[in-house]
């Protein structure tokens, strides 16, 4: 054997080696998208205003702090990207509460403390007919509601006349959070002096409980901040001075004395789920332009399960239909063939998994258009061999030559195909990225199986052939 035709074999079993070695085991090394693992699809869209218009910075700021949020959170290996000029896309494989995904990634998260300057009298809880003797006195105390809650109401809107004598003054409703006895009521509304402390002046929020063993939020302050919150706390001895989050008042505490050292807590009828949200969006930032739910949409596990079982039945279905094909047409050749094909499957998912690449449906479908791919060129490959077989030529001679000459026709090939993979990879989203992805790796594989495994497993086949022929007797 050619010295060179060893190298070729070695060559196959060390990359054959190590990619079973990098595969295995496969479970938990493959990352699976949104539509196999299932988890949340959201589309979200920058609303500007005049102040604060969108634009390409504030939509690249928009990525970053999204994406510190949900990190944060712990989702693990989301899609965040940017789509067309004011849209971003969230996935988020294996989330288990969508909705609470959502509430991170959608609110602003704008904190203010702010002096608050008077407070409504909200309306008490609606009545409850089965607390009262009879209709009629049931009738009355639901028209004094009625009455109370028109008050609460128009208690707003004197407020809202009363800002004009208030620079950079505020009116904020309570947050709803509070009203969570079961009972409906109108929340109280709050007008406030202009932003004493913001929260571009944080440096760090996290979840702990207070001196009564309530949930809260304990927040930290840069040296600017802690001077201004300081100041604030001097101001506002005895009086109230409000915690605002996106225009909602979540508490107003009294400030008994001067607070210095730049922290402070944030308490409200908090979940330890709430609160850590809470701790995640203020470490992470405001995001720098407001955002509309242009699509929120759900995958359940169970329809990504499914997903999957389709997609390895379809690909189990064609590699047996290929492998009985190329056995009964090409016998030994086809037999190499097959194997050459299992061998590109193994670099897929090798290859996957060394770029860090997820697996998605469409990504199934592209394994399966490699099989096919990975076969066409085995099939010029060995039409060649036919013909220089016929011309006279012997085995090896046609074998060298049956390569030879359809290497140029497999790279042009494989060359166009892996050109339309790439235009999807860059211009697509999601899924379509995930074809290409899929398909790119397919290829390269797929040409390296034609041009070498293929042949060193021939090379092996031909020398056992030849040993195994009695050497001639001579007379």
């Amino acid at each position: 054997m050619l010295r060179r035709d060893s190298i070729r074999i070695w060559s196959v079993l060390i990359v054959v080696a190590a990619a079973i070695f990098w595969t295995w085991p496969i479970e938990g090394r493959l990352k699976l998208g949104l539509d196999l693992k299932g988890g949340a699809h959201i589309v979200l869209q920058a609303v500007g205003t005049a102040d604060n218009p969108v634009t390409d910075d504030s939509i690249e700021r928009l990525l970053a702090v999204i994406r510190n949020r949900i990190d944060q959170y712990g989702v693990a290996e989301p899609l965040i990207q940017k789509s067309g000029n004011n849209r971003v896309i969230v996935d988020l494989p294996g989330i288990q509460d969508p909705q609470a995904a959502l509430d991170l990634i959608g609110r602003t998260a704008n904190l203010e403390f702010r002096e608050v300057i008077s407070i409504s009298e909200p309306a008490p809880p609606a009545p409850q007919r089965q607390n009262y003797d009879s209709d009629e006195q049931f009738a009355e105390y639901q028209k004094r509601w009625e009455n109370a809650a028109a008050f609460a109401l128009r208690a707003k809107e004197e407020f809202e006349k009363r800002l004009a004598d208030i620079p950079g003054g505020q009116v904020s409703k309570e947050d709803p959070t509070n009203l969570r006895d079961g009972t409906e009521r109108f929340e109280r509304y709050y007008l406030l002096g202009p932003s004493l402390v913001s929260g571009k002046h944080l440096v760090d929020a996290k979840p702990m409980y207070d001196n009564l063993g309530r949930i809260a939020v304990s927040i930290k302050f840069n040296s600017d901040g802690a001077r201004l919150f300081e100041t604030a706390t001097i101001n506002n001895i005895g009086r109230q001075l409000a915690i605002v989050l996106d225009d909602i008042t979540i508490s107003a505490p009294v400030v008994q004395e001067r607070i210095s050292g730049g922290e402070a807590q944030i308490t409200g009828s908090f979940s330890t789920e709430e609160a850590n949200r809470l701790g995640i969006m203020l470490r992470a930032g405001a995001l720098p332009v407001a955002v509309e739910i242009a699509e929120n949409r759900s995958v359940g596990p169970t329809l990504g399960a499914d997903s999957i079982k389709a997609g390895i039945e379809a690909g189990i279905i064609g590699a047996i239909m290929v492998f009985v094909f190329m056995l009964l047409f090409y016998q030994l050749r086809g037999l190499a063939a097959n194997v050459a094909l299992i061998v590109a499957m193994l670099l897929v998912f090798a290859g996957m998994i060394a770029l860090n690449a997820t697996l998605t449906l469409p990504g199934i479908a592209g394994i399966v258009l490699t099989i096919g791919m990975a076969v066409d060129g085995n099939i010029l490959i060995y039409e060649r061999i036919k013909e220089e077989l016929k011309a006279g030529k012997t085995p090896v001679a046609a074998l060298d030559a049956g390569f030879r000459k359809a290497l140029g026709t497999i790279l042009d090939a494989n060359l166009t195909t892996l050109i339309a993979a790439a235009v999807l990879f860059y211009f697509g989203s999601g899924p379509v990225r995930g074809f290409g992805v899929t398909l790119s790796i397919g290829i390269i594989a797929s040409v390296f199986c034609n041009v070498v495994v293929t042949r060193a497993i021939l090379q092996v086949f031909m020398r056992n052939k030849s040993a195994a022929k009695p050497a001639a007797v001579k007379s």
